[in-house]
Protein backbone atom coordinates (compact mmCIF):
# COMPACT_ATOMS: atom_id res chain seq x y z
CA UNK A 1 0.00 0.00 0.00
CA UNK A 2 2.81 2.44 0.88
CA UNK A 3 4.47 2.18 -2.55
CA UNK A 4 1.07 2.65 -4.16
CA UNK A 5 0.51 5.86 -2.19
CA UNK A 6 4.01 7.07 -3.09
CA UNK A 7 3.36 6.29 -6.76
CA UNK A 8 0.25 8.47 -6.51
CA UNK A 9 2.43 11.34 -5.25
CA UNK A 10 4.82 10.81 -8.17
CA UNK A 11 1.85 10.95 -10.53
CA UNK A 12 0.59 14.16 -8.91
CA UNK A 13 4.01 15.74 -9.41
CA UNK A 14 4.02 14.68 -13.09
CA UNK A 15 2.35 17.80 -14.47
CA UNK A 16 0.50 17.95 -17.76
CA UNK A 17 2.08 20.36 -20.25
CA UNK A 18 -0.70 22.38 -21.89
CA UNK A 19 1.45 24.84 -23.84
CA UNK A 20 4.96 26.25 -23.75
CA UNK A 21 5.56 27.39 -20.12
CA UNK A 22 2.03 26.38 -19.03
CA UNK A 23 1.34 23.27 -16.96
CA UNK A 24 -1.63 21.75 -15.16
CA UNK A 25 -1.56 19.85 -11.89
CA UNK A 26 -4.21 17.94 -9.99
CA UNK A 27 -4.76 17.19 -6.30
CA UNK A 28 -5.19 13.78 -4.68
CA UNK A 29 -8.69 12.60 -3.87
CA UNK A 30 -8.55 13.35 -0.17
CA UNK A 31 -11.06 14.96 2.16
CA UNK A 32 -9.25 18.30 2.42
CA UNK A 33 -10.69 21.77 2.76
CA UNK A 34 -7.65 23.24 1.02
CA UNK A 35 -4.67 21.99 -0.97
CA UNK A 36 -1.63 20.93 1.10
CA UNK A 37 1.00 23.65 0.77
CA UNK A 38 3.80 21.18 0.12
CA UNK A 39 1.91 19.85 -2.88
CA UNK A 40 1.71 23.29 -4.52
CA UNK A 41 5.38 23.95 -3.77
CA UNK A 42 6.41 20.59 -5.22
CA UNK A 43 4.30 21.01 -8.35
CA UNK A 44 5.51 24.58 -8.91
CA UNK A 45 9.11 23.40 -8.64
CA UNK A 46 8.35 20.63 -11.17
CA UNK A 47 6.96 23.27 -13.55
CA UNK A 48 10.11 25.37 -13.19
CA UNK A 49 12.37 22.33 -13.68
CA UNK A 50 10.57 21.39 -16.90
CA UNK A 51 11.84 24.62 -18.49
CA UNK A 52 15.52 24.24 -17.49
CA UNK A 53 18.26 22.05 -18.97
CA UNK A 54 21.70 21.05 -17.66
CA UNK A 55 21.21 22.90 -14.37
CA UNK A 56 19.97 21.87 -10.94
CA UNK A 57 17.90 23.94 -8.55
CA UNK A 58 19.91 25.42 -5.69
CA UNK A 59 17.30 27.67 -4.08
CA UNK A 60 13.64 28.57 -4.09
CA UNK A 61 11.58 31.29 -2.44
CA UNK A 62 7.79 31.06 -2.34
CA UNK A 63 4.67 32.75 -0.97
CA UNK A 64 1.35 31.12 -0.20
CA UNK A 65 -1.20 33.71 -1.34
CA UNK A 66 -4.60 32.02 -1.11
CA UNK A 67 -5.92 28.62 -0.03
CA UNK A 68 -5.94 26.13 -2.92
CA UNK A 69 -9.15 24.41 -3.97
CA UNK A 70 -8.57 20.62 -3.98
CA UNK A 71 -11.58 20.00 -6.25
CA UNK A 72 -10.21 21.66 -9.38
CA UNK A 73 -6.85 21.54 -11.23
CA UNK A 74 -4.11 24.11 -10.62
CA UNK A 75 -2.61 26.01 -13.55
CA UNK A 76 1.13 26.77 -13.38
CA UNK A 77 2.54 29.56 -15.54
CA UNK A 78 6.34 29.74 -15.83
CA UNK A 79 8.21 32.95 -16.63
CA UNK A 80 11.75 32.34 -17.90
CA UNK A 81 13.33 35.32 -16.16
CA UNK A 82 16.95 34.65 -17.14
CA UNK A 83 19.20 32.04 -18.72
CA UNK A 84 22.88 32.83 -18.07
CA UNK A 85 26.02 30.79 -18.58
CA UNK A 86 25.96 29.39 -15.05
CA UNK A 87 22.57 30.31 -13.58
CA UNK A 88 18.95 30.33 -14.70
CA UNK A 89 16.02 31.94 -12.90
CA UNK A 90 12.36 31.00 -13.15
CA UNK A 91 9.19 32.51 -11.73
CA UNK A 92 6.10 30.34 -11.35
CA UNK A 93 2.56 31.48 -10.55
CA UNK A 94 -0.07 28.92 -9.53
CA UNK A 95 -3.60 29.95 -10.55
CA UNK A 96 -7.11 28.83 -9.61
CA UNK A 97 -10.45 30.55 -10.23
CA UNK A 98 -8.57 33.24 -12.17
CA UNK A 99 -6.45 34.25 -9.15
CA UNK A 100 -2.89 33.57 -8.06
CA UNK A 101 -2.77 31.21 -5.07
CA UNK A 102 1.00 30.66 -4.92
CA UNK A 103 4.15 32.34 -6.20
CA UNK A 104 7.60 30.75 -6.50
CA UNK A 105 10.99 31.89 -7.72
CA UNK A 106 13.72 29.32 -8.22
CA UNK A 107 17.35 29.59 -9.24
CA UNK A 108 19.24 26.86 -11.09
CA UNK A 109 23.00 26.40 -11.44
CA UNK A 110 25.37 24.40 -13.62
CA UNK A 111 27.15 21.98 -11.19
CA UNK A 112 30.50 23.38 -10.06
CA UNK A 113 33.27 22.59 -7.57
CA UNK A 114 33.98 25.08 -4.76
CA UNK A 115 34.73 25.64 -1.08
CA UNK A 116 33.20 23.13 1.36
CA UNK A 117 32.07 23.41 4.97
CA UNK A 118 28.88 22.69 6.90
CA UNK A 119 27.26 22.54 10.32
CA UNK A 120 27.88 19.33 12.20
CA UNK A 121 24.94 16.96 12.29
CA UNK A 122 23.40 16.87 15.79
CA UNK A 123 23.01 13.60 17.64
CA UNK A 124 19.72 11.75 17.18
CA UNK A 125 18.46 8.19 17.71
CA UNK A 126 18.34 5.98 14.62
CA UNK A 127 15.00 6.09 12.77
CA UNK A 128 14.60 2.31 13.15
CA UNK A 129 14.34 2.81 16.92
CA UNK A 130 11.35 5.12 16.49
CA UNK A 131 7.89 3.74 15.91
CA UNK A 132 6.70 4.03 12.30
CA UNK A 133 4.13 6.75 11.63
CA UNK A 134 1.11 4.44 11.32
CA UNK A 135 2.12 2.46 14.40
CA UNK A 136 2.64 5.59 16.51
CA UNK A 137 -0.68 7.06 15.36
CA UNK A 138 -2.50 3.84 16.16
CA UNK A 139 -1.45 4.34 19.78
CA UNK A 140 -2.63 7.95 20.10
CA UNK A 141 -5.92 8.07 18.20
CA UNK A 142 -7.88 6.34 20.95
CA UNK A 143 -10.60 8.71 22.12
CA UNK A 144 -10.25 11.08 19.19
CA UNK A 145 -13.24 12.17 17.10
CA UNK A 146 -13.79 9.83 14.14
CA UNK A 147 -13.10 12.54 11.56
CA UNK A 148 -9.77 13.38 13.19
CA UNK A 149 -8.87 9.70 13.58
CA UNK A 150 -9.61 8.98 9.92
CA UNK A 151 -7.53 11.93 8.76
CA UNK A 152 -4.50 11.07 10.90
CA UNK A 153 -4.40 7.36 10.05
CA UNK A 154 -4.89 7.64 6.27
CA UNK A 155 -2.09 6.19 4.08
CA UNK A 156 0.63 8.77 3.39
CA UNK A 157 3.49 8.90 0.85
CA UNK A 158 5.99 10.28 3.40
CA UNK A 159 7.12 8.39 6.51
CA UNK A 160 7.58 10.95 9.31
CA UNK A 161 9.10 9.83 12.62
CA UNK A 162 9.41 12.56 15.30
CA UNK A 163 12.15 11.94 17.85
CA UNK A 164 9.95 13.58 20.52
CA UNK A 165 6.34 13.33 19.31
CA UNK A 166 3.91 16.00 20.42
CA UNK A 167 0.38 15.21 21.55
CA UNK A 168 -2.34 16.21 19.08
CA UNK A 169 -4.95 16.77 21.79
CA UNK A 170 -2.93 17.70 24.90
CA UNK A 171 0.43 19.19 23.85
CA UNK A 172 2.85 20.27 26.57
CA UNK A 173 5.08 23.34 26.53
CA UNK A 174 8.68 22.64 25.48
CA UNK A 175 11.62 24.33 23.83
CA UNK A 176 11.07 25.42 20.20
CA UNK A 177 13.27 22.66 18.80
CA UNK A 178 12.47 19.25 17.37
CA UNK A 179 14.00 16.50 15.28
CA UNK A 180 12.11 14.42 12.73
CA UNK A 181 13.35 11.55 10.58
CA UNK A 182 11.69 11.74 7.18
CA UNK A 183 11.74 9.87 3.86
CA UNK A 184 9.50 8.86 0.99
CA UNK A 185 7.71 5.67 2.03
CA UNK A 186 8.84 3.52 -0.89
CA UNK A 187 11.28 3.67 -3.78
CA UNK A 188 11.60 6.68 -6.09
CA UNK A 189 13.03 6.76 -9.63
CA UNK A 190 16.64 7.95 -9.87
CA UNK A 191 15.87 11.41 -11.30
CA UNK A 192 17.60 13.91 -8.91
CA UNK A 193 15.08 16.64 -9.74
CA UNK A 194 12.22 14.40 -8.64
CA UNK A 195 13.95 13.85 -5.31
CA UNK A 196 14.25 17.62 -4.86
CA UNK A 197 10.58 18.11 -5.70
CA UNK A 198 9.49 15.33 -3.31
CA UNK A 199 11.52 16.93 -0.52
CA UNK A 200 9.97 20.31 -1.33
CA UNK A 201 6.61 18.57 -0.82
CA UNK A 202 7.74 16.99 2.46
CA UNK A 203 9.51 20.06 3.86
CA UNK A 204 6.16 21.71 4.63
CA UNK A 205 5.43 18.94 7.12
CA UNK A 206 6.10 19.60 10.83
CA UNK A 207 8.18 22.78 10.30
CA UNK A 208 5.66 25.37 11.48
CA UNK A 209 4.79 23.08 14.40
CA UNK A 210 8.20 23.99 15.86
CA UNK A 211 7.02 27.56 16.46
CA UNK A 212 4.04 26.31 18.47
CA UNK A 213 5.98 24.09 20.90
CA UNK A 214 6.62 26.72 23.62
CA UNK A 215 2.91 27.55 23.60
CA UNK A 216 1.38 24.04 23.70
CA UNK A 217 -0.63 24.66 20.54
CA UNK A 218 -1.48 22.02 17.92
CA UNK A 219 -2.99 22.20 14.44
CA UNK A 220 -6.20 20.79 15.94
CA UNK A 221 -6.60 23.57 18.52
CA UNK A 222 -9.83 25.39 17.55
CA UNK A 223 -8.61 28.59 19.24
CA UNK A 224 -5.98 29.12 16.55
CA UNK A 225 -5.84 29.58 12.79
CA UNK A 226 -2.60 28.24 11.28
CA UNK A 227 -1.31 28.37 7.71
CA UNK A 228 1.99 28.61 5.83
CA UNK A 229 2.79 32.13 4.59
CA UNK A 230 6.15 31.77 2.87
CA UNK A 231 8.74 29.08 2.34
CA UNK A 232 12.38 29.05 1.24
CA UNK A 233 14.80 26.20 0.53
CA UNK A 234 18.49 25.93 -0.30
CA UNK A 235 19.77 22.71 -1.85
CA UNK A 236 23.39 22.23 -0.82
CA UNK A 237 24.33 18.69 -1.85
CA UNK A 238 22.82 15.71 -3.71
CA UNK A 239 20.54 13.35 -1.77
CA UNK A 240 17.82 10.75 -2.16
CA UNK A 241 14.40 11.58 -0.73
CA UNK A 242 13.63 7.86 -0.31
CA UNK A 243 16.51 7.46 2.17
CA UNK A 244 16.32 8.67 5.76
CA UNK A 245 16.97 12.38 6.34
CA UNK A 246 17.12 14.01 9.76
CA UNK A 247 15.04 17.21 9.75
CA UNK A 248 16.59 19.21 12.61
CA UNK A 249 14.30 22.17 13.33
CA UNK A 250 14.19 25.25 15.54
CA UNK A 251 12.06 28.37 15.87
CA UNK A 252 13.92 31.59 16.78
CA UNK A 253 10.82 33.79 17.05
CA UNK A 254 7.04 34.09 17.16
CA UNK A 255 5.30 37.48 17.13
CA UNK A 256 2.58 39.43 15.37
CA UNK A 257 0.45 36.29 14.87
CA UNK A 258 3.35 34.74 12.91
CA UNK A 259 5.93 32.10 13.71
CA UNK A 260 9.33 31.59 12.09
CA UNK A 261 10.93 28.16 11.84
CA UNK A 262 14.00 26.78 10.12
CA UNK A 263 15.34 23.30 9.59
CA UNK A 264 18.37 21.46 8.24
CA UNK A 265 18.16 18.12 6.46
CA UNK A 266 21.05 15.71 7.12
CA UNK A 267 21.76 12.33 5.56
CA UNK A 268 22.49 9.46 7.91
CA UNK A 269 26.22 9.84 7.25
CA UNK A 270 26.11 13.46 8.41
CA UNK A 271 26.00 15.47 5.17
CA UNK A 272 23.97 18.69 5.31
CA UNK A 273 21.94 18.53 2.09
CA UNK A 274 19.08 21.06 2.38
CA UNK A 275 18.07 24.03 4.54
CA UNK A 276 14.44 25.18 4.80
CA UNK A 277 12.94 28.30 6.39
CA UNK A 278 9.24 29.03 6.77
CA UNK A 279 7.07 31.73 8.30
CA UNK A 280 3.50 30.85 9.11
CA UNK A 281 0.32 32.34 10.46
CA UNK A 282 -0.50 31.41 14.06
CA UNK A 283 -3.52 33.59 14.76
CA UNK A 284 -5.65 33.53 17.86
CA UNK A 285 -9.26 33.42 16.66
CA UNK A 286 -11.62 36.12 17.90
CA UNK A 287 -13.92 34.85 20.60
CA UNK A 288 -17.61 35.02 19.80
Amino acid sequence: MTQQVLDELIAILDLEELEVNIFRGRSPQEDRQRVFGGQVAGQALVAACRTVEERVVHSLHAYFLRPGDPLIPILYEVDRIRDGKSFATRRVVAIQHGQAIFHLQASFQVPEEGLEHQDTMPEAPDPETILQSKGRLAQVVEGMPEEMKKWLTRPRPIDVRPVQPMSFLKPEKREPRQQVWIRADGRLPDDPLLHQCVLAYASDMTLLDTATLPHAVSWWDPRFQMASLDHAMWFHRPFRADEWLLYDQRSPSASGARGLAMGNFYTRDGRLVVTAVQEGLIRLRARR
